[in-house]
């Protein structure tokens, strides 16, 4: 009961806030009074806590909240969503975390190419990322490869000293410090030179047919149709493609048009592809993040649309 109530009991308190029923608790035994549809939902939570508890992962106040969250989602219970491993490694374990992460991670598994858009801290290239090092270490793929378009806050290459991998190096470097969370570091440098793994700005894509590889396209809002279309045709066989991005933080000239933001409307309809959104609601990063991507939306919403 001390690991499902926490300490001082701080996720009773949470329980308190959340829940439509009142929460009464006596040593071991907790008793709810309310209606019969609030005292059986307070119950099934209460259940799938003790649920997560005996599974060794341990409660936070973070995992109580999204507990909570996906309390009236019919769709998956939250002990599917928080205790399915997608990959172990390094003494840690990663897994969704959220109910829209996890139908992400879903059609990765059930789709060959997959589209992740929602804001920053949402998982999208993390969980991308995971899965693609699952997908090498089960020999589903040979290869990773990791892109992401050079464009960057109105910053250019030019303005960057140094010689072209200096340059490009400042873009790639979010998707060097995932693969570093994931796969040893000493290893690292052996993948890259054995082409194992690969990462490299998108102009590096052109001509290529990307066979029995798992590629990740970040930062997508950067891309023109024109690149978009260029990337999304080098899929080869046995290959799986996710391309991740963020439609309100694009970084091109004036006058270019996001691919990503035409990309859904394109290829609407289109078998085997899959597009996530991810809210706010998702984000998995300082609990101050997902309400400042709040704030910024309702502000978005309010303008004329000729501003947006």
């Amino acid at each position: 009961m001390v690991s499902v109530l926490g300490p001082r009991d701080e996720f009773l308190r949470i329980l308190e806030r959340g829940l439509a029923a009142e929460v009464h608790v006596r040593g071991n035994v907790a008793t709810f009074t309310g209606t019969p549809a609030a005292v059986t939902a307070a119950a099934e939570i209460l259940t799938e806590l003790i649920t997560i508890v005996r599974t060794g992962q341990g409660l936070s106040a973070d995992t109580v909240e999204r507990v909570l969250g996906m309390a009236t989602s019919e769709e998956v219970n939250a002990v599917d969503v928080l205790t399915t491993n997608i990959l172990s490694t390094r003494g840690k374990t990663i897994r969704a975390k959220t109910l829209n992460q996890k139908r992400y991670v879903d059609a990765i598994d059930a789709h060959t190419v997959v589209f992740g858009i929602g804001p920053a801290g949402t998982g999208k290239t993390y969980l991308a990322m995971a899965k693609a090092v699952q997908a090498l270490q089960a020999k589903q793929v040979s290869r990773i490869i990791l892109t992401r378009p050079a464009i960057e806050a109105g910053e250019r290459l030019g303005f960057l000293p140094g010689t072209l991998n200096d340059k490009i190096d400042p873009y790639l470097r979010p998707l060097y410090d995932a693969l570093h969370d994931m796969i040893d570091p000493e290893s690292v440098p052996k993948l890259l030179t054995s082409g194992t793994i690969e990462v490299a700005p998108l102009a590096y894509m052109r001509g290529r047919t990307l066979n029995d590889a798992f590629i990740i396209l970040d930062e997508a809002q950067n891309t023109s149709t024109e690149q978009m279309k260029m990337f999304l045709t080098r899929l080869g066989f046995g290959s799986k493609i996710v391309v991740t991005g963020d439609v309100t933080q694009i970084d091109l000239p004036g006058g270019v048009r996001s691919g990503l933001k035409v990309v859904e409307e394109i290829l609407d309809g289109v078998t085997d592809i899959a597009f996530c959104q991810l809210t706010s609601h998702d984000v998995v990063r300082h609990k101050l993040v997902g309400r400042i991507v709040a704030a910024y939306d309702r502000f978005e919403a309010k303008l004329p649309e000729r501003k947006k």
